[in-house]
């Protein structure tokens, strides 16, 4: 099975090794995403509300890229501190 890198500006970089997400046959695996607004680079540092919103974007971007929607989602790991 091949691999394919999914990439998009519409969400941040991938900071460390690894990419945005990674298409594997018919399986879309995406990386930890966290409240960065991918326009700025910065990090929105206010309610949680605005956090999360802007986090579901990013992820939102991601799966769109990938030709999926948020519809298409299996399992996903919220970490909340």
């Amino acid at each position: 099975m091949s691999k394919q890198i999914i990439k998009t500006n519409q969400a941040p970089a991938a900071i460390g090794p690894y990419e945005q997400a990674i298409r594997i046959g018919n399986l879309v695996f995406s990386s930890g995403q966290i409240a960065l607004d991918p326009k700025t680079g910065y990090f929105l540092s206010g309610e949680i509300e605005e956090e999360t919103e802007q986090t579901l974007k990013n992820i939102r971007s991601i799966i769109e890229a990938s030709g999926l929607s948020t519809k298409n989602i299996v399992k996903t790991t919220v970490y909340l501190t």
